[in-house]
């Protein structure tokens, strides 16, 4: 496809030639965000695998944004859909004393420039459901507290409360990480 314009136009008449190049085009990043929001490489794969079936059975892009943008949503969308048929995502309320020590931040600032962006994300993963969806909403996606709990159908509070514990939780990884690499 010569331009985004003739790639839309091809996915909206339904053409195979058109549909393979929007997939080639998105699919590794939209994978990354897929993996962002499940932690599981395989699970990532089911959920990139039904938002490009979703994609390509009601291509519904209108122009209101950039093409990228709009699978991404799309992509975010089905993770967080995904998650929610897993039972993964519950109404979680964190009681003070179930938060982590919170590391010196000048530390954690100081060792968090020389992590990679894979290890960094590998840790993202590693959070729990709730957080990691609430922590990649907030910070990849820039939703607001208000906007997270209409999304994911819990109370603001609770999104604040997630994204507080995603940070703890990631900056107690670092520190432990950083301190062994030291050894």
């Amino acid at each position: 496809m010569e331009n985004e314009i003739e790639l839309i136009e091809g996915c909206r008449a339904g053409k195979d030639s058109a549909r393979k190049e929007l997939y080639t085009l998105y699919s590794r990043q939209m994978l990354a965000v897929c993996y962002r929001y499940t932690g599981d490489e395989d699970a990532a794969h089911d959920v990139l695998h039904d938002g490009f079936i979703k994609i390509f059975t009601h291509f519904t892009f209108r122009g209101e944004c950039a093409l990228a943008t709009w699978v991404t949503r799309v992509m975010v969308t089905q993770a967080i859909d995904y998650l929610r048929k897993q039972k993964r995502i519950t109404q979680l309320v964190v009681n003070e004393e179930q938060l982590p020590d919170i590391p010196d931040e000048a530390s954690i600032a100081d060792s968090g420039s020389r992590l990679s962006e894979q290890q960094l994300m590998a840790f993202v993963a590693e959070l729990p459901d709730g957080c990691r969806t609430v922590f990649n909403l907030y910070v990849f996606e820039e939703k607001s507290h208000k906007e997270i709990a209409e999304m994911l159908g819990i109370k603001v509070h609770s999104s604040t409360s997630q994204l507080h514990r995603a940070k703890n939780l990631l900056a107690k990884r670092i520190k432990e990480y950083t301190e062994y690499e030291r050894k």
